[in-house]
């Protein structure tokens, strides 16, 4: 029996594409099953790598490392996260789902048992990079099993909360992380992994997708722009990860780094762009629509690194996890919330209007924050806070469904639009939280140099401030010298603390600047759309996107 033969489907079966599941009835119950499973399985493939980033200063401790080193642990779950994207999808319709899905389920147990015996920085970046894997599978399929959960005529809304599920793993992991490390420190947190993977591995066993239709994908020269182009983002990822810790123009290994991913990834393109068959469609990414499309999506991550910069702010005033517990619960909320209205609401007509109020709403809580003080507490970011996990988790699914469009009406460009919209996230996620943690050290030393030109003893508050931080002390210090110079470095510590929050408050005010700038963008883009003959670029695969997903819908009836 050949197994790529295509199959016989009854109309409201056919898969959309190959590779992906049929489309069969469902009861009501099974339905709810799959939705459920879906949700397990879309929290298991982020959730790993943000229990990882959030808790990054005790792994630190844990393995004995330097600060710049532990950065190599999100760098090299990007790395293999976004070169894997390259062969995912082609090895799912050549190999099936089935295969696909037990393969990387058991990956990714492996590797969480794995994390259980390391002790070492090396074992640890390894473990790291089969996450890496293992979780671009796993969002792919958490996608499949929601959609399944959906009749044909709501299944639009299934992408939105099959995307949106990945936006609920920062704020979840930072809710429960801390209290997972007191049970076994950092291998509480992954005994907690382990479990979750188990748990989504028994239930797609259990529960396994329809099956669908599988064509022979793989070509030699794929594994060839694979060798060139993984490399390549390796390296880009790494200049990403760790160039705010090492210093961009202080490491000369960066800038070898730079030019041996700017050398690899442009072959890669190169080899794609003259392919008949390419695995990269070069041609179909540079089109107006697309780049428009990435630069938008990559803009408003940008905008996203705006709750790295929350947490790096909280710090700075003393503060850690477990007062913040509340703050996470709020903005988990307004990122349900905004999934919830976003699956609710969307249609063709309405995903630019979704897209820019999203841009609006992250805007107005980005501004809000400029205006903190060291007298702010979480209480007081709650409703900014709020605003920007609404917005982010509002805008991925609409964005999702208008790209989707372009790749229904050409099947082959799947795998190119999975390495654009994984680049877009998640190593955008890498370039915005770069770019929000640079602007925050340059800032930083600017305030500190305008605020420390005052700080003279000629200056008769400066030597009382001294004087009495030095008074402070006067029941376990006896020298005065030695108490004066305590007077000295507290007021220093307050100085740095000052600058500190003044830069913050410039993060925050640049983010909003950002969202702005790409608000002005999209609608001006939609306002000359409309007043001219052209259909609106940036959105026009909205429409294709949706009727794709419904289409089983029109063919049933």
């Amino acid at each position: 029996m050949d197994v790529y033969a295509p199959q016989v489907w009854q109309p409201h079966e056919r898969p959309t594409l190959p590779g992906s599941p049929s489309s069969p009835h469902h009861s009501f119950p099974r339905r709810v099953a799959f939705f459920v499973i879906g949700f397990i399985v879309a929290i298991t493939g982020g959730l790993g790598n943000a229990l990882v980033i959030v808790n990054l200063p005790y792994l630190q401790g844990s393995l004995g490392v330097f600060s710049a080193e532990i950065q190599w642990l999100p760098a090299a779950y990007v790395m293999a996260n976004v070169s894997m994207n390259l062969l995912l999808v082609k090895f799912r319709q050549q190999y099936g789902l089935r295969l696909f899905t037990e393969l990387f389920l058991v990956l990714y147990a492996l590797a969480t048992v794995a994390h259980l015996f390391v002790h070492g920085l090396a074992s640890a970046i390894a473990v790291r990079a089969a996450h890496g894997m293992s979780g671009a599978a796993l969002t792919t399929l958490g996608l499949y099993y929601v959609l399944q959960a959906f009749p044909a005529q709501h299944r639009v809304k299934g992408v939105v909360l099959g995307i949106g599920f990945s936006q609920l793993a920062t704020p979840m992991a930072r809710l429960f992380s801390t209290n997972l490390m007191e049970i076994a420190e950092w291998r509480g947190l992954y005994f907690f992994e382990l479990g979750l993977a188990l748990l989504s591995l028994g239930c797609v066993l259990y529960l396994k997708l329809p099956p669908g239709d599988r064509i022979k994908a793989f070509e030699k020269m794929d594994f060839v722009t694979f060798g060139l182009f993984a490399p390549g983002v390796a390296l880009l990822s790494a200049v990403l990860a760790l160039g705010r810790t090492v210093w961009w123009f202080e490491s000369r290994w960066l800038g070898l780094c730079l030019v041996g991913a700017i050398v690899l990834i442009s072959a890669a393109l190169l080899i794609e762009h003259n392919r008949a068959r390419p695995l990269i469609n070069t041609r179909w990414l540079t089109t107006g629509n697309m780049t428009r499309l990435a630069l938008s999506v990559l803009l408003i991550r940008i905008v996203q690194s705006e709750a790295n910069g929350t947490v790096g702010f909280l710090q700075t005033l003393g503060l850690n996890n477990d007062q913040m517990q509340m703050l996470w619960i709020v903005v988990m909320a307004g990122a349900v919330l905004g999934m919830l209205v976003s699956a609710w609401t969307i249609t063709p007509a309405r995903i630019p209007a979704q897209l820019m109020f999203s841009l609006v709403v992250m805007a107005i809580g980005a501004y809000m924050d400029s205006r903190a003080t060291n007298l702010t507490r979480p209480a007081d970011m709650y409703i900014s806070q709020f605003l920007l996990g609404f917005g982010g988790a509002f805008f991925i699914g609409p964005t999702f469904v208008s790209g989707f469009g372009a790749v229904v009406a050409a099947p082959n460009n799947l795998v190119s639009f999975s390495v654009m919209f994984s680049i877009t996230q998640t190593l955008g996620s890498l370039l915005g939280s770069a770019i929000v943690g640079t602007f925050q050290v340059v800032r930083e030393k600017y305030h500190s140099s305008l605020l420390t030109e005052h700080l003279t003893l000629l200056n008769p508050l400066v030597a009382a401030r001294i004087q009495n931080g030095g008074a402070a002390l006067g029941g376990v210090v006896g020298d005065p010298a030695v108490r004066s110079a305590q007077g000295v470095a507290s007021l220093g510590a307050a100085a740095t603390r000052e600058a500190n929050i003044l830069a913050y408050n410039d993060v925050f005010l640049m983010v909003t600047v950002i969202a702005l700038l790409t608000l002005a963008w999209m609608l001006g883009r939609y306002l000359w759309s409309i007043c001219t003959v052209c259909p609106p670029s940036l959105f026009q695969g909205a429409q294709t996107g949706i009727a794709a997903v419904s289409l089983t819908n029109s063919e049933s009836r």
